[in-house]
């Protein structure tokens, strides 16, 4: 029989179901918020994977059409690869659960989360990082859990507590928080310029919230938790260790981090693995162990001296960033271009601009959002770090990247009436030693203002890093980190930014959580880098965004018309539609509600284009003038088209001021008049005048 829990989380009841399905999984749980239905579960391998030194997690979150009611597109009519949600989903479940799992576990383990309902209200993603908890805490498998999440909104600067999709579309925050029982563990946010000590609040209201999860999960593990199983541990004997630092002693170690050279680094330690592989080559056993020793010995090192000496591996002050550099204007013909360098970390960011037909439509469970206007693409190719990688298509640190730099810059861009192209940037790693996320936001930001797109604001990201000791109060924290101190240190907290405030948040740690002087200082820190970086280096290359854009993009206009006379612009079979796009070298979108779009590389093309278009929709009123064209002649008068589908009657006595005595003699099928609206009669006739008396009246 299966067993049911039950809690009031935010107004509405959570419910887990424990034993009801999937009894061969180590830990399994059916999550239900309103009529959102997550099934989550947790297995792990009997045996360790050979040959790795990592601890191998996998962790999918399934988007199934049926959930929302939808059949899959497509001719297979079934799900394909995961959409861009669910692998930015996955990694956020990710992050706050592998550092609970032991370092030394080597079984494979897999997340698996499986949207089987969605309500449009309650959000799955945040059911799938609460079932990943609890079905892992539930199971077998060693985990130091349990651990909860929480997301926040916020309204006219009210906090809301797990917000739903609609609130979430009016809302300055997206924040989701993952806490222990006694520190936050994972922070992601997407704000719209909240300022820091709102931020701040807002994270500890869901700390709190995570607490009343973890006493309910607590509850439940106790009536249906299973004991955790014993696994083989790995970890590097301290004999050999000890026998390594005989041979390589601290201060050797030492010399051979201390370079702000990542190749000259990397040369260090490759030598000092040739001695120890030298002398050990007749012990198998200890050859096998000297990478992961090597490692460790090397690890021990850098903390040590960030630590205790307060020394940095290429000479930095614990608060001091990298030399910085950038530029504009890199590609002569693209319509943006910016590269931003921050010590051995560069980026080259191009900004395309287009018509909103090319925005991303997304066909996902949350029919709230099937378009984005605004893309933002990442790539970081095997040559940034020196390595012979073919390129291959993106992965999910890509795809994590690229939207953490679209989340920082989105809050920023002018709206669709202001500005209405679709907009793409594209960050191209081309060197990397640490945060070119953050390296892509800054270079991002040089290349929309280069192309003259309106943003708000100039935006800028930072990380800080974090090196603990033995207790809370034992700790440092480290201003722009390089790839070595994210690789041995314990955080990487990323924030990106304007002045008026934080626009994305990400972090990432390896420790079992931060305590709040540690999150308050972190934000502080990269608040005070953030403006360093755009007041002395962004601002002095372009400080506002270009008036003009590029003469290689598109000129674009709007135009709102009736939707009822969508098909009068349309025409059978498009036929006026492809009139007008060949005759002014244009194309032409035209959304459902009558928003139509009009874009070229000739101004003066757009605005004839959108004064045809005008002129089919508008209707003909008394007064109203038009350049029209001769179409038939008769003996009493002459046939004008003044629109298409549009024509009007000159009586031969208004076609000139003097008498005309046959209208043959001053006009001509083809001959291009002015003229102006006289009368509509009854019968919907339209009568015109040439005369300049007329005209001018």
């Amino acid at each position: 029989m299966y067993k049911t829990f039950k809690m009031n989380l935010a107004g509405r009841e959570l419910i887990c179901q424990i034993d009801r399905v999937c009894a061969q999984a180590n830990g399994a749980v059916l999550m239900q918020y309103g009529d959102t239905v997550v099934l989550s579960t947790v297995t792990a391998s009997k045996k360790p994977k050979d040959g790795i030194d990592f601890f191998p997690l996998s962790v999918e979150y399934e988007e199934k059409m049926y959930a929302a009611g939808k059949i899959p597109g497509g001719f297979n009519k079934r799900e394909g690869r995961p959409s861009e949600n669910a692998i930015l989903t996955s990694r956020v479940i990710d992050r706050p659960m592998r550092p609970l799992f032991p370092k030394d576990y080597r079984n494979d383990v897999l997340l698996d989360n499986l949207v089987l309902c969605v309500d449009q209200e309650n959000s799955p993603e945040l059911l799938a990082m609460l079932g990943s908890a609890l079905a892992t805490h539930i199971s077998d498998i060693p985990f130091d859990g349990p651990c909860a999440t929480t997301k926040i909104g916020m309204i006219n600067n009210e906090l809301i507590i797990n917000p739903t999709n609609i609130q979430l579309e009016k809302s300055d925050l997206n924040l989701t928080v993952a806490s222990t029982k006694e520190k936050v563990i994972m922070i992601e946010a997407g704000a719209n310029e909240v300022k820091e000590d709102i931020m701040i609040n807002a994270i500890y209201k869901a700390h709190e919230v995570n607490q009343e999860i973890i006493e309910f999960f607590s509850e439940i593990q106790k009536v249906v938790g299973k004991p955790k199983h014993e696994y083989e541990h790995f970890s590097v004997s301290n004999d050999l260790l000890n026998e390594i630092k005989e041979i390589i002693s601290n201060e050797q170690m030492e010399e051979a981090v201390f370079t702000d050279d990542k190749q000259t680094r990397e040369e260090n330690i490759k030598k000092i693995t040739d001695i120890l592989e030298d002398h050990f080559k007749d012990d198998e056993e200890k050859l096998l162990q000297i990478n992961d020793a090597i490692y460790l010995y090397e690890k021990q090192t850098v903390r040590k001296m960030i630590l205790k000496d307060k020394k940095r591996p290429d000479g930095r002050k614990i608060e001091e960033i990298r030399p910085l550099s950038c530029d504009i204007d890199i590609l002569p013909r693209t319509h943006g271009s910016g590269i931003f360098k921050r010590g051995q970390t560069q980026i080259l960011d191009i900004c395309t601009l287009a018509p909103l037909s090319n925005s991303q439509k997304i066909d996902g469970l949350n029919e709230l959002n099937t378009e984005k206007r605004y893309m933002h693409h990442y790539n970081f190719p095997g040559y940034s770090v020196g390595e012979a990688k073919p390129q291959r298509s993106v992965g999910r640190r890509e795809i994590g990247h690229g939207a953490l730099a679209e989340k920082a810059l989105l809050p920023v861009l002018p709206s669709i009436d202001e500005f209405p192209y679709a907009i793409r940037c594209v960050s191209e790693t081309l060197e990397s030693n640490g945060s070119t996320s953050q390296a892509s936001v800054c270079a991002s930001c040089l290349s929309l203002m280069a192309a003259g797109v309106p943003i708000k604001s100039m935006v800028a990201g930072i990380s800080c890093g974090l090196v603990t000791g033995d207790d809370d109060n034992d700790y440092i924290l480290l201003t722009d980190i390089q790839g070595l101190e994210d690789f041995f240190g314990d955080m990487d907290f990323k924030v990106a930014g304007t002045k008026k405030g934080i626009t994305a948040i990400q972090m990432d740690i390896k420790i079992h959580g931060l305590n709040k002087d540690i999150v308050v200082g972190a934000i502080e820190r990269c608040k005070k880098a953030r403006y360093y970086i755009m007041d002395e280096v962004m601002s002095k290359v372009i400080n506002e965004p270009r008036k003009e854009l590029s003469p290689y993009a598109p000129k674009i206009d709007m135009l709102q018309i009736d939707p009822e006379k969508i098909g009068d612009v349309i025409g059978k079979g498009g036929k006026i539609i492809n009139e007008i796009i060949d005759k002014y070298n244009v194309t032409i979108d035209i959304s459902d509600d009558g928003l139509v779009s009009i874009a070229g590389i000739d101004a003066n093309n757009i605005k004839d284009a959108k004064e045809y278009i005008n002129s089919i929709v508008k209707d003909i009123e008394v007064g109203d003038i038009y350049n029209g064209t001769v179409i038939k002649l008769m003996s009493f008068g002459a046939f004008v088209s003044i629109a298409p589908n549009k024509d009007g009657m000159v009586h031969v006595s208004k076609i000139d001021e003097k008498r005309v005595e046959k209208v043959e003699d001053v006009l001509k099928v083809g001959d291009k008049v002015k003229v102006k609206v006289l009368e509509i009669d009854n019968q919907g006739r339209i009568n015109l005048s040439m005369k300049p008396s007329d005209l001018s009246k």
